[in-house]
């Protein structure tokens, strides 16, 4: 399992421009120095020397327009943009924020049917220029059936915008902000395009106190043109929705490079220390965390490639990414809050430095999970799909890895939002019986429990509408998926079986967890209850396996990168 290392850059993509601008931005980056990141985020400066640099490179032009659009590397294809999500999130979570919500505020705008603002977004994407994403309000949040922002119709032809929004990232600067808003009187929804700097465009504030700009905006009967209105009905509010599927899937990239680094450091820190007359990485428990801490984020990465194939390969009969997508949002940035609590409970107050990436990243990290829907929406989201998933298999043809060279156009033009309920999606058992090692069979037989649950006492209508009893069910599912997608990875990547098998030694102790917290719901009934203790079992042990995953995939990685702290001689 290879982890994102700068220094020693390895083409995981066939794409040649792709991998000039991983190492251009790798070496913008590092000859900037870890001192200076540190002290920009202490400071709160804005990134303009990044934005910059992208401008100059073109990079979110390159990476950000369809094909039609752009040049002749021009694409939107998101095996480039999860390889650009791991950089930026391994630098610093606000270079990449205003990269996902670049991404965002550009999703109603190529899913819209207006060709004149699409020729105007790929113009000012390709002059180096940030969008913004005008969804959520101060008093309704993500509520969109709640908007009040409103798109007054003037007698004299056109409109105007009135209203607020708020949490609006990029919302300083966006060369275009999609808005969503409705009609006053029909309530109909309405995607808009407003400019940052119009007259009629209030910038309140910033509401965060980071590098990033995340605005609360007004518009003061901001005058709209029909040239200016990106959808309505039905199409902005799938346009809205649409756009939040595409985005999601970013988070998780963000996680794996957030913990990457801090991994790093972390293994660097530790294995210099001596304390009581013995190396820290002697410790069990030191030895215990970090083996652990190796294995979940490993097990991000793999289903975050897998789960790539899927949403590259979707289609109208083939929507099977509208659950690995939020299961890559929920399980991938929840992993990650934990993968940074092993290391922070090895390296202790050195994570609390000034000069160390782990400060920012412990911090960061956190914000991941609460963005483009919390987990319990994503939860209640991945809840809709579990009984045609563990009961109701279909044949689909297999999906190979997705590298090629092709845009995304399906995307753009994913469809009604509704649904859900009907799609299908292959046998999940396949997966797990491709890789019988230990682990994976003891989880797969956990898995056997809980159908078992399922089908004997599923929950009631009452227990339903329960929502703290529902989200420790979709724990336990969500795991399901996520096994799977993994497994497959594995496969594809040929990954050895002792890092395989020590994964799924997390997966079941996770399981037997979450099946635990089932059983101590006060809502759950005694069977369901002693079902839930059918699902507990033990991962098996194995030392040696143990050892060669710590000697050959964990402790092997103290001193293979370390950031410079001062300013590294830029690349020639």
């Amino acid at each position: 399992m290879v982890l994102f290392n700068p220094q020693k850059l390895v083409p995981s993509h066939p794409d040649p421009k792709l991998n000039e601008i991983l190492r251009k931005t790798v070496a913008f980056f590092e000859s900037k120095g870890k001192r200076r990141l540190r002290e920009d985020d202490f400071s709160r400066v804005w990134y303009a020397d990044f934005l910059d640099f992208a401008k100059q490179e073109k990079i979110f032009a390159t990476l950000l327009t369809p094909t039609t659009y752009g040049g002749p590397d021009a694409r939107w294809d998101t095996s480039r943009l999860c390889a650009f999500n791991e950089l930026l999130g391994f630098y610093g979570l606000v270079y990449w924020y205003t990269w996902q919500v670049t991404i965002l505020g550009l999703g109603p705008i190529w899913m819209s049917g207006n060709e004149g603002l699409k020729q105007k977004a790929a113009k000012l994407l390709d002059a180096g220029a940030i969008f913004a994403f005008g969804l959520s309000e101060k008093e309704h949040g993500a509520d969109i059936y709640a908007t009040d922002m409103l798109l007054i119709p003037q007698a004299s032809g056109g409109y105007v915008a009135r209203g607020d929004k708020y949490y609006i990232g990029n919302g300083n600067k966006a060369g275009m902000v999609s808005t969503f808003g409705r009609l006053p009187d029909s309530g109909e929804y309405i995607f808009f395009a407003v400019d940052s700097q119009h007259e009629k465009y209030e910038l309140v504030k910033n509401i965060t106190g980071t590098q990033s700009y995340v605005a609360e905006f007004v518009l003061h009967d901001y005058p709209i043109g029909e040239g200016d209105l990106l959808s309505r009905g039905d199409a902005a509010w799938n346009a809205s929705l649409n756009t939040v599927n595409i985005g999601k899937f970013n988070l998780g990239w963000a996680s794996i490079g957030i913990c990457t680094h801090a991994f790093y450091e972390a293994i660097n820190h530790a294995s210099g220390r001596r304390l009581y007359n013995q190396s820290v990485t002697d410790f069990p428990h030191v030895k215990q965390a970090f083996v652990d801490a190796f294995s979940r984020l490993a097990a991000m990465k793999l289903f975050a490639q897998r789960a790539s194939d899927y949403l590259r390969s979707a289609s109208a009969e083939d929507r099977r990414y509208l659950l690995y997508n939020p299961v890559m949002k929920m399980k991938v940035t929840t992993q990650g809050e934990q993968v940074m609590d092993l290391l922070w409970d090895v390296i202790a107050a050195k994570g609390f430095e000034k000069e160390m990436f782990f400060d920012s990243a412990t911090r960061d990290i956190r914000g991941l999970p609460k963005l483009e829907g919390t987990v319990h929406v994503n939860i209640a989201l991945i809840l809709k799909f579990m009984q045609n998933y563990f009961f109701h298999p279909a044949e689909y043809p297999g999906i190979p890895p997705r590298l090629d060279a092709r845009n995304d156009d399906f995307l753009f033009d994913q469809g009604p939002t509704k649904g859900l309920g009907k799609i299908t999606f292959h046998d999940y058992r396949k997966a797990y019986e491709s890789r019988p090692l230990p682990n994976v069979r003891i989880f797969a037989g956990q898995i056997e429990a809980f159908r078992e649950f399922l089908l004997k006492a599923a929950p009631d209508a009452a227990q339903q509408k329960d929502i703290d009893f529902l989200l420790a069910v979709g724990e336990i599912f969500t795991l399901v998926v996520y096994g799977q997608l993994i497994l497959e990875q594995s496969v594809l990547q040929n990954i050895p079986d002792d890092l395989v098998d020590q994964i799924f030694d997390f997966m079941v102790r996770d399981m037997s967890r979450f099946a635990l917290q089932v059983h101590g719901k006060p809502m759950a009934t005694e069977l369901q209850a002693g079902l839930c203790l059918k699902v507990i079992r033990r991962a098996e042990a194995d030392p040696a396996r143990f050892q060669r995953v710590l000697d050959e995939h964990v402790y092997s990685l103290a001193g293979v990168y370390e950031m410079p702290m001062e300013p590294a001689e830029p690349e020639r």
